[in-house]
Order: C-alpha cells, then sequence, then structure tokens
C-alpha cells in the first residue's frame, strides 16, 4: 500500500466515522424532544450535542480533504 492509499483509506475512515457521530446527533435530538423537556433542560441537552455536531462536521470534512488529496496526488 503506497502511501496515497494510505491516506485515501484513513480519509474514509475518518469520514465513516464523523457520518457516524451525525447519526447519533440526530437520534440523540429526537430522543430529547420525544423526552418532554423544558425549556431549559432542553437548551442544555442541546448546547452538549451541538458540540458534538460540530466536531463530526469538522471530522468529515478533514476526512473527505484527505481523500480527495489523495486521489489527487496518487
Amino acid at each position: 500500500m503506497t502511501v496515497f492509499e494510505g491516506l485515501i483509506w484513513s480519509g474514509a475512515a475518518l469520514t465513516l466515522a464523523g457520518v457516524a457521530a451525525l447519526i447519533w446527533c440526530i437520534a440523540a435530538v429526537f430522543r430529547a424532544r420525544k423526552a418532554s423537556l423544558d425549556d431549559a433542560a432542553l437548551r442544555d441537552r442541546m448546547r452538549g450535542v451541538m458540540a458534538v455536531n460540530m466536531a463530526a462536521l469538522g471530522a468529515s470534512m478533514i476526512g473527505l480533504l484527505l481523500v480527495i488529496t489523495g486521489i489527487m496526488l496518487g
């Protein structure tokens, strides 16, 4: 396996991890909305989910950039 293939596969793994975290965020929001929490409790729960959401989006973006870089250089 070349370095470029390693970039592609590691980028794909990072992207899939980010997508899995995004799916977790969606499920967490649905669970929180079903729990019928008051406004303050819902905001507190969403604050934590939003942090994970932003990290997941960043990981997916970096993974896709690694894939594109590996393809362009390879």
